[in-house]
Order: structure tokens, then C-alpha cells, then sequence
């Protein structure tokens, strides 16, 4: 409906924001949270609305910045902090629980080599096994994209100096355009 608030009318809003010069925008959607039990969050029917939600319109997004040449210069990330794990837990209705050893984000625009998967799991997809990327590293490569050294970006506390990617992060050369 195209007075009723949704993902699809935020990702249009946010098309329109970059079309005006908007630096930043963060797109949020409500209820991924698939432990199941009571309330609709089961992982059958709560994952299915979700992408429902969210997959076109979040290709049309993408879509509608490169055919106004703004992909370029934008970078799209989608994803979470964590994945699920790939077996249900012991809930009726059933659901998944945080998972931090195998999990996927996209990116679009922005200098990213588009097309390509980098990782893999096993072959139930609870450890990733090919590729491994670490979270500091997908740091490193986005504050990279948008043109900031991680390696300069240190802080010092109580004596030492931190970087925002830590000691590992490293940019992930095959990710860039």
C-alpha cells in the first residue's frame, strides 16, 4: 500500500535522500529475530514474511541507484550482526538461534566487484570453512570503500592504542572493483 509505512516505501526514501546528497542512511526492518515460540517469530513462517518483505524491494533499491548512476559511489550493505544457526532449536513453533561462525552479507555499489561469492560452509553451514572472513576484516574493507585507512584509525586507552578493526582486520583486495 502506498500510504502505509513498509520496507519497500523506506528503501524509495532512501533512493530519494541519496538522490539529494544524503551521506548516511540505515535502513532498518522489524522482527528478524527467529528463536521461535509464541508471536510469529518461528523460523517457517517469520522467514518467509521477512524476505517476502524485503527481497524486491531491496533489489529495486539497488536497481533504481544504478540506473540513476548513483551506485557507483554508493555503498549498499545488507545483513546482521549474526547469523542463525543452521539446526532448529527445541520450540514450538520452532526457531534458530544466534549464530556467529557462518553467516552472509551483501554488498552493492560503491566499489565493490559485483557478481562474485567470497566464503563458503560446511555442509550443514555451521562453520565457514573456504574463505573465512572475520568481522574486523568486513570493517576494514568497508572503512576502505569509503576511503578511510584502518590502520590509522587508533584510539589510545590506558596505555595502548586500539584500532577500530583491532589487531586482525585486513581489507579484502578480491571484494574491490
Amino acid at each position: 500500500e502506498p500510504d502505509q509505512p513498509s520496507f519497500a516505501r523506506n528503501c524509495l526514501l532512501t533512493r530519494r535522500l541519496v538522490e539529494r546528497g544524503v551521506r548516511f542512511v540505515q535502513l532498518y526492518h522489524t522482527d528478524w529475530d527467529h528463536h521461535g515460540g509464541p508471536g510469529g517469530n518461528d523460523i517457517e513462517g517469520g522467514i518467509e514474511a521477512r524476505c517476502r518483505e524485503t527481497d524486491q524491494a531491496s533489489a529495486a533499491l539497488v536497481r533504481d541507484l544504478k540506473a540513476r548512476g548513483l551506485l557507483d559511489e554508493t555503498l549498499v550493505i545488507w545483513g546482521g550482526e549474526f547469523g542463525r544457526t543452521p539446526m532448529g532449536e527445541d520450540k514450538q513453533p520452532s526457531g534458530r538461534d544466534h549464530h556467529r561462525d557462518g553467516f552472509t552479507i551483501w554488498l552493492a555499489g560503491g566499489g565493490v566487484k559485483p557478481g562474485q561469492t567470497i566464503g563458503a560452509t560446511d555442509e550443514i553451514g555451521f562453520y565457514a570453512t573456504e574463505d573465512v572472513v572475520h568481522v574486523h576484516d568486513l570493517q576494514a574493507t568497508i572503512l576502505h570503500l569509503l576511503g578511510l585507512d584502518h590502520l590509522k584509525l587508533t584510539y589510545r586507552f590506558q596505555g595502548r592504542d586500539f584500532r577500530l578493526t583491532d589487531v586482525g582486520g585486513r581489507v579484502i583486495t578480491k571484494l574491490l572493483a
